[in-house]
């Protein structure tokens, strides 16, 4: 007894000659299968497949301008059949060559006309089945697959939000630089894309800028509040943040925690080698840290700070560019300039697409 599901697959009947096709589709019929589609040429046997849902091809090989061997060519070749289609050679032809080239070819088994009518049945049957679990394995796999995906998404969220509390925590001691952090990490973003980065870089990037000053938590209120110009020992003491913040951060097992830690640890070198705390030079900076030493100047000379008014942004990108080579990268400051001509700079979170 054949299942609904089995009985309302779709089967395709290819043959030049219309008594074989009116004999097996009356065959089919009777046995109970209500999806059974006849046509004459293999061109239009190759446009019902990929137009259609059709479960098995029951084919015929010798056929006038398109024989069966070049439709299963196709059909076997076609990137349109992500399940796998019961292909069922149904010919006169019972030469041994005829045979070994249509299962070369592709084709799942072989019979010869005019054939034993229980036979053929029961080759449909089994490959009907055969299909139907492959359907059924390819829905579990895209149930599986949409799981695993809702699971990643629900990862990121929950990365994103630690972040973004890690953040705000920071900021809490520097109250008078609130959203800082978020504008870095846009302007980040928004650099490292102009660049050519990858998307999922852009993506970490304007995450892990969020923390490039989480070390500021160990720096004293007295410093990070100073109205004037810090001493010698104050700056001293303000520069632990870098190698605090990378502490905090080290050892990560996530590549956006990585990538926070390097941004901490040398968001404050200087492409010259004039940085701290360690010196790099050039290239020995992560290309993250230089892209956020960028926008991280940018944001603090175009904001207000207890030691200084806000600089006009004409200004701001004025002293970024006369520091090409020296505190920045040129490559960095090139798309730096594109970045500060765009139209939404003033809205950078609208900007990152």
């Amino acid at each position: 007894m054949l299942n609904d599901e089995i009985l309302d697959l779709g089967i395709l009947v290819v043959d030049d000659d219309p008594t074989n096709t009116l004999f097996l589709k009356k065959l089919l019929r009777k046995t109970g299968y209500r999806e059974v589609v006849c046509v004459h040429s293999g061109a239009v046997a190759i446009e019902m497949v990929e137009n259609r849902q059709i479960d098995l091809v029951v084919l015929d090989l010798h056929m006038p301008n398109m024989d069966g061997y070049e439709v299963l060519k196709h059909l076997r070749t076609s990137s349109n059949q992500s399940i796998y289609l019961p292909i069922l050679v149904f010919t006169a032809d019972a030469t041994p060559q005829a045979r070994k080239r249509a299962l070369d070819l592709g084709a799942t088994d072989f019979l010869t006309k005019p054939g034993d009518t229980t036979e053929i049945l029961l080759r449909i049957r089994n490959f009907l089945t055969m299909r139907l679990l492959y359907i059924d394995q390819d829905i579990r796999n895209f149930h599986l697959e949409q799981k695993v995906r809702d699971r990643t998404d629900e990862l990121e969220r929950s990365q994103t939000e630690v972040i973004e509390r890690l953040a705000i925590a920071g900021e809490y001691r520097d109250e008078d630089t609130g959203g800082h952090t978020q504008r870095v990490g846009n302007m980040s973003g928004m650099i490292a894309q102009r660049m050519g980065m990858p998307s999922e870089f852009v993506r970490l990037i304007k995450l892990a800028a969020r923390l490039h000053d989480l070390g500021k938590i160990a720096v004293s209120d007295e410093i990070l509040r100073k109205p004037g110009k810090l001493t010698e020992e104050e700056f001293e003491a303000m520069k632990v943040h870098c190698m605090v913040g990378a502490e905090i951060l080290k050892n990560g097992n996530t590549a956006l925690i990585r990538m926070a830690s390097r941004i901490a640890a040398s968001h404050h070198e200087r492409f010259d080698g004039t940085g701290y705390p360690s010196g790099l030079v050039g290239e020995e900076i992560p290309i993250e840290a230089r892209i956020v030493a960028v926008a991280d100047v940018f944001d603090a000379l175009t904001n207000v700070r207890p030691y200084k008014a806000a600089w006009s942004v004409e200004s701001a990108v004025a002293e970024i560019k006369s520091q090409r080579g020296k505190h920045f990268d040129p490559e960095v400051i090139d798309a730096f300039i594109a970045v500060a001509d765009h139209p939404k700079l003033p809205h950078i979170e609208d900007a990152i697409v």
